[in-house]
Order: C-alpha cells, then structure tokens, then sequence
C-alpha cells in the first residue's frame, strides 16, 4: 500500500502493452474443502493451484504459467467452522515441531489469499527447521473462506478483527497450551493483526511480536484517492488461469513466478458461463467502504500495542508523523527492503523470511527469559 500510487500508475502502462490472451485450459478438478461431496477425503495435494481449469479450446496454455499446488509449501489445508462469525474459513497450517513452539499468524492484504505467504511459509520452515510454524489464513470474502449466512460481506476493520481473533481462539482453544504467536500482516492485514494483538493479550495469548508489511497510515489514506486509477488497469477476468498468473508477472504486481503460480489460483475463481470465465473471487471495487477504516488510526494503534513491533517497507517510503517520531524514540524496528513491490514477502520471500525468523529469535529469546531457540 506504501508504493500504491506508484503502483497504479505502472499497471495502467502495462494495461496498454499486455499480451494477447492465453486461451482456456482444463475445467479445475480441485475445489475447496466442502464444496462438493467428493471433498471429504481432501488431502494436502488439493490445495489450491492443483486444478487445471475448463477445457481448451483453440491452443494450449502456456507452461511457464501454470498453477502449482501449495502441497510443497504448508503440511495441511484446513477448514475451520467459526460458528459465531458464520463463516467457514480456509487455513494452511504447518505447525512447530515442538510443542511450546511459536506459531507465526499470516494475514493477508485485500484481494488476496492465505496462499500469498506460501513461499515465505516454507523458507521460514527450512530456516528455523520446523522449530517456528507457520498458520495463514484466508479473510472472510477471500480464497476459501466462505460466510455461512447471506449478506454477511461487511469487511470493516472491526469486523476482520473480529473474525482474526475467533479463529485463534477456536484453533488455540486454551491459551496456556496455546503455542507463543508471531503476528504477520500485509497491508490490510497489517491493521487487522495490530487491531487483534491487545485482544489475545487480554484473553491471555503469549504474543511475541507484530510485524507489518509495507503499509503506513499517511501514505496509505494519501493513497486512497488513486485506488480507482489501479483499479481501471485491472482486467475484469481472464480467459484462463494461466493468463491470470501472467498478467500478475507482466504488471509487475507479482515479481516472483514461483510465487505467483501458487497463490493466484486461489485469488480467481472458474464461473461457467461468465465472460471471461475466469473472475476475481474479491472484486476490490466492492471492498471500497471499508478502505478508511483499514488505515485509519494504524500508526497509533501499532505504536500502543504492547509487544515488540517492526515495520518492514518495500522501498524507501516516508513516514507519517507518528511514525517517525517513534521511530527517533526506539519504538519499533524499521527495514527497508529494496528491490520488491507492494507483494514483498511473494517478490522476495527469502529476504522477508530471514528478516522475521531474526525478530522471532530476538524477541522469543526475551519473552521467555532464558530459554534458547533451537541452535539457531
């Protein structure tokens, strides 16, 4: 969100130059956990990116572009029935190999999927070698989530609080067993985690740290007018998934094709008869009343929360006010990470792993005292 003007106006130039389009491939074969009656022995290998689409009909989508299944990048796909937010929702879970170990939370920025940190997930597993798990989860209106109840779509920053703290709590019933959590969140998500940290920590969840990812309050409400010009450069579909997972790397929105092949499948949707079949599954246009809410109040709300903080931005970004004022008083920690887009943790997972796995060994190693994490 820090780099959206920038953002809005490279993907309207890339609008003008975008390739023809790739024509269908093969009717998707996996669905969501639930969604049909041949699901209920889904296994890790139907995560999303394992379909293949509806049938081709005049050439044949480009390999280089196909989805890949999430089975390589978390152990297990779950569905959680959250029964007092009517909602079904989508989690990947790859838990820590020891009991009393952390847990990293993962949300999401609008339009996209728990499947946005599946890269990120499994460079985290192999640097702290199971000791830090990884738990991403699909917001409501987003990728596998599902809402139980019509109309229930009000994705105001209160109401996703709300769903991010019942679905730890319904997965972390106690919280003395419940492992110490590491919360993660991207742009939106990153309201979202610092909004629900002082609630567990009343309900007595041992928090280890808040980390968001490239989004600050002044830019990003600055930002807000200049949603629409990013929006008129999107496509309303695609014709295929494969052209869907292109358009993300030719704009630019996505910088990594590995990335890219595993989560967009689970941000687009096949609707049969629809044209082009391939539709957003969170038309962010829809999501427009909400958008102040998101931001509004994070700075302060990041600066009070009390547990460590950092604050990871792609590229050099100002700072609002608050910010930098609690930047000069040690606050938080910042790092700048060049080279990556909005996506950060999808463009470069392997930098955005090792900058949190650092802040989770500094700061686990301070909230237990003398423990020691693994050999790390």
């Amino acid at each position: 969100m820090s780099n959206l003007y920038r953002s809005a106006i490279s993907a309207r130039a890339a609008k003008l130059a975008q390739l023809p389009p790739i024509q269908n491939s093969p009717k998707e074969t996996h669905e969501a956990v639930g969604e049909d009656e041949d699901e209920e022995n889904e296994s890790i290998s139907d995560l999303p990116g394992s379909g293949l689409g509806p049938p081709a009909m005049q050439r044949v989508p480009n390999p280089d572009f196909a989805p890949i299944s999430a089975s390589g990048f978390f152990q297990e796909a779950l569905q959680v029935d959250i029964p007092d937010r009517k909602l079904d929702c989508r989690l990947y879970y790859t838990p820590p190999k020891f009991k009393d170990g952390t847990v990293m939370v993962c949300h999401h920025g609008a339009g996209y999927s728990g499947l946005s940190f599946a890269c990120f997930a499994k460079e985290v597993t192999e640097m702290t070698k199971g000791e830090c798990g990884i738990l991403a989860l699909d917001a409501r209106r987003h990728g596998k989530t599902t809402s139980t109840e019509k109309d229930n779509d009000d994705l105001s920053v209160d109401v996703l609080i709300a769903d991010f703290c019942a679905i730890l709590q319904t997965v972390f019933k106690s919280p003395e067993s419940a492992p110490t959590l590491l919360l993660v969140g991207h742009s939106m998500g990153g309201s979202v985690v610092v909004g629900g940290c002082p609630k567990l920590l009343e309900k007595k969840y041992k928090i280890a740290g808040v980390a968001v990812l490239d989004v600050v309050e002044g830019s990003a409400v600055d930002a807000l007018p200049h949603m629409n010009s990013l929006l008129n450069a999107r496509p309303d579909g695609f014709d295929g998934m494969e052209e869907a997972i292109e358009w993300h790397i030719s704009t630019n929105t996505i910088l990594n094709t590995l990335s890219a092949r595993v989560s967009i499948p689970s941000i687009i949707q096949y609707k049969e008869g629809a044209s082009p079949p391939y539709q957003w599954r969170t038309p962010l246009r829809s999501t427009a009343p909400y958008w102040l809410s998101w931001f509004k109040g994070l700075s302060s709300n990041f600066l009070s929360t009390r547990t460590a903080r950092l604050l990871v931005l792609a590229g050099t970004d100002r700072l609002d006010r608050e910010l930098m004022i609690g930047q000069m008083q040690g606050k938080f920690q910042q790092v700048v990470v060049p080279g990556v887009g909005h996506m950060l943790h999808e463009d470069n997972p392997t930098r955005i792993a090792e900058i949190l796995v650092e802040f989770w060994k500094r700061n686990e190693r301070m909230l237990v005292g003398i423990k020691k994490v693994g050999e790390l």
